[in-house]
C-alpha cells in the first residue's frame, strides 16, 4: 500500500494562516498562534515564513493567480446564466480569500506589494467585465451605448470589491460565516447583474429575474 507523504511544513502553515485570517481577520491573528495551533516552534514557522508580512504576501499570490486565470475567461460569457455563473466564480475566489477584502485598507496602509498589487487586480477585474459586457453585446443578450460601458464596467468592480464588506456590516455576527457564504455570494452576483436591467435583452431581463427568484433569500 502507498502511503501518501506528509504535507510540507510550509504548506500547513499557509493552509491554517488563511483558514484563521479569514475566520478572525489578519489583525486579530499572530505567528505564535498560528505556530502554537500548528504544534511547531516560532522558529520553525519563522524559517518558512521570516515575517507575517510574507504570510500575507504567499497567500495574496494565490489569490492573484486563481482571480487571474478567471477573469481570462470572461471573454466566454454569452448570455446572462452565463454571466451568472462567471460572477458567482468570482464571488467563491473572493470569499476563499476574504480576509483581503475584511482587512483591506488596513492591509494597503500597511503592505507595498499589496498596495501596486491590488491596483493591478483593479484594472483586470474592470478589463474582465468589459470582455463580459462585450461578448453579451456580441451575442444579442445586451444592447449598451459605447459610453456607458467603461461606468457600468466599473460599478461592477466597486460591487465586486466592496460587496462582502456590506454584507459584513449588514449582519456582523453571521455574514462571514461559512454557512451563510453561498447566500451572500449568490447576492452579490445578482446585484452585480441588477446593474445591466435597463441594458439587457427582453428574454434576458426575463432569465435573469428568473434566476433571482430561484436562488432568492430573505435579505
Amino acid at each position: 500500500m502507498v502511503t501518501k507523504a506528509p504535507r510540507r511544513t510550509a504548506e500547513r502553515i499557509l493552509e491554517l494562516t488563511l483558514e484563521r485570517f479569514n475566520r478572525l481577520g489578519e489583525p486579530n491573528v499572530s505567528t505564535t498562534l498560528i505556530a502554537a495551533e500548528l504544534g511547531i516552534s516560532p522558529g520553525n514557522l519563522y524559517y518558512h515564513y521570516p515575517a507575517k508580512e510574507e504570510l500575507i504576501n504567499a497567500l495574496f499570490g494565490r489569490f492573484e493567480s486563481a482571480l487571474a486565470h478567471l477573469l481570462a475567461t470572461a471573454d466566454g460569457v454569452r448570455n446572462v446564466e452565463d454571466a451568472w455563473v462567471f460572477l458567482h466564480s468570482l464571488f467563491e475566489t473572493i470569499w476563499a480569500y476574504r480576509f483581503l477584502y475584511r482587512d483591506l485598507n488596513d492591509l494597503l496602509c500597511k503592505n507595498r506589494l499589496l498596495e501596486t498589487h491590488f491596483q493591478a487586480v483593479l484594472k483586470n477585474k474592470t478589463r474582465a467585465m468589459r470582455h463580459l459586457l462585450a461578448g453579451l453585446s456580441r451575442h444579442a443578450a445586451l444592447d449598451i451605448d459605447a459610453a456607458a460601458v467603461e461606468p457600468t464596467a466599473r460599478c461592477m468592480v466597486v460591487l465586486l470589491t466592496y460587496w462582502l464588506s456590506f454584507e459584513y456590516v449588514r449582519d456582523p455576527r453571521r455574514a462571514l460565516e461559512p454557512e451563510h457564504a453561498q447566500q451572500a455570494m449568490l447576492r452579490g452576483a445578482e446585484h452585480v447583474l441588477s446593474l445591466l436591467l435597463p441594458y439587457l435583452r427582453s428574454e434576458q431581463r426575463q432569465h435573469l429575474q428568473q434566476l433571482s427568484a430561484a436562488y432568492k433569500t430573505p435579505g
